[in-house]
Order: structure tokens, then C-alpha cells, then sequence
């Protein structure tokens, strides 16, 4: 049987309440792999997990096995967030809950905006965040102030916009939304490291936004309003490596299509 690296293995734990199981599926999208968040108060034997991961045997496993889950919350519905739902379900028969009826599992009914979960003496308040993907949320551990971020805010990097739902609207909107949360709150995002200060991270993430929607409306200037969307990805990304041009596609796409409206 393959070793499976130590990163990807252990649960590893970043605040008093919330520690982090990295998926072994690490890629361009993904950053080092997904992290599925097991939340538990000291003392309390019940815990929730949020976003169980793509569906890989080992990693559910390890999730279910790292404690008596009680619910388990989705944060936006990409497969490496979403795709062992069914599984999980299986292994741990508890309710499932997210903004997507497709991801619902027993008793779990959907998540609305602003609404606060009450469970194994957790306090979690379902901020909407939409941008990313239509259905994305964030969710606030009032115990402590962190925030899960899921693909709204990465611990490394900015992330991309689904242009087959995401829309540059809402995600300006909802980073305001996150700034409005205050500072010093721990982010526990979806991809990469945790960080220290939402405030400060969307704000960087607002601006870094509306700078790119900048340069999208001078190349436009310069390639004309109709050019394809190739040919503003090359003039906008003319420093970034050629193979994430195609990803950087799907975010010019929603910038385009803000831009058009």
C-alpha cells in the first residue's frame, strides 16, 4: 500500500475550535488540496465538518474517523468540496446542509443568509457570499470570530471566478461584506493556509478586483470591445504563466460580462 504523505494524513489543529484534514488532491485549482474543517468545542464530543471533499475513500475516512460528527455544513458546490457528500453521508449519517438542494443528505435543509446553527455547543452564522459561485457561503464561528471562507478568500493567491455562475457583482458585494465583519478574525478558507485578519485580506482582495477591472476596461480600450476574450486574457495576463491563461479565462469572462451589462 502507498505511503500517504504526512501533510494529508493528520489532523492538524489551528485555533481552539476549528482544525483542518488537507485532501490529498492537490492541482492548479486546488493549491496544496482541499481543506475539510472539523469544528469542536474543547470538551464536547460532537463535532461539525465543513466541505468533506471530492470522493476519496482514505480522506472521508479519516474525516468520520476523527471524531462523533454531528452535522455537516457545505461551503459552495465544486466537486472537490462536494464530491464525497454521498459517501460521507453514508459513513457518518448526519444531516447535511448548504445553499445547492443537491448536496442536501437526511434531515439537512438549506442554508439562509444570516440564519445561526446551534449545535455541539458551536454558535455558526451563515453569511451569504456569492460570487465565486452562485451558491457560495461563508460561515462565522461566533464562539471565536473566525470565519470558513470556502473559495471566497484562499490562504494563498485570489481566487477564480466561475463563469458559469459567478458573478463580479455579487463578489465585490460580498467581500464589503466580509470587510464590514471587522478585523482580527481568523480565516479559515477553503485552499491553503489559514490567515490572520479578514479585514485586511478582502480589503486586498477588493482592491487587487478592481484594479484587474482596470486593466479589462483599457484593453478593451485598446482591442476593442468586441475582442475575444483570449485576446484580453494575453493583453490583462501578459505576466502571468501561459498555462493558467485558461483559467484566467473564466474570471475575464465575468469581468466581460460585468463590464457588458
Amino acid at each position: 500500500m502507498a505511503t500517504v504523505h504526512p501533510a494529508y494524513a493528520q489532523l492538524r489543529t489551528v485555533t481552539d475550535i476549528a482544525s483542518v484534514m488537507l485532501e490529498n488532491n492537490p492541482g492548479m485549482m486546488t493549491l496544496d488540496g482541499t481543506n475539510t474543517w472539523i469544528l469542536q468545542l474543547p470538551g464536547n464530543a460532537e463535532c461539525v465538518v465543513v466541505d468533506p471533499g471530492d470522493n476519496d475513500e482514505e480522506h472521508l475516512q479519516r474525516v468520520a474517523g476523527s471524531g462523533r460528527v454531528a452535522l455537516t455544513l457545505i461551503t459552495h458546490r465544486h466537486f472537490d468540496h462536494t464530491g464525497g457528500v454521498g459517501r460521507f453521508y453514508e459513513l457518518t449519517s448526519v444531516p447535511v446542509r448548504s445553499v445547492d438542494p443537491e448536496f442536501l443528505r437526511g434531515s439537512g435543509t438549506t442554508l439562509i443568509d444570516g440564519e445561526v446553527i446551534e449545535v455541539a455547543g458551536l454558535r455558526l452564522r451563515i453569511v451569504a457570499t456569492p460570487g465565486h459561485t452562485a451558491d457560495s457561503v461563508s460561515i462565522v464561528i461566533e464562539n471565536d470570530g473566525s470565519v470558513l471562507t470556502g473559495d471566497t478568500i484562499l490562504g494563498r493567491g485570489t481566487t477564480v471566478l466561475d463563469d458559469s455562475d459567478g458573478d463580479l457583482g455579487d463578489y465585490l458585494t460580498s467581500l464589503r461584506a466580509l470587510i464590514e465583519l471587522g478585523d482580527g478574525r481568523t480565516v479559515l478558507p477553503g485552499h491553503g493556509p489559514e490567515l490572520p485578519d479578514l479585514q485586511e485580506i478582502s480589503q486586498q482582495y477588493l482592491a487587487h478586483r478592481e484594479e484587474r477591472l482596470d486593466q479589462v476596461r483599457a484593453a478593451l480600450v485598446t482591442l476593442g470591445d468586441s475582442a475575444p476574450v483570449r485576446d484580453v486574457v494575453e493583453h490583462v495576463y501578459s505576466d502571468v504563466d501561459p498555462k493558467l491563461w485558461p483559467v484566467a479565462e473564466k474570471s475575464v469572462n465575468v469581468q466581460l460580462a460585468y463590464l457588458r451589462r
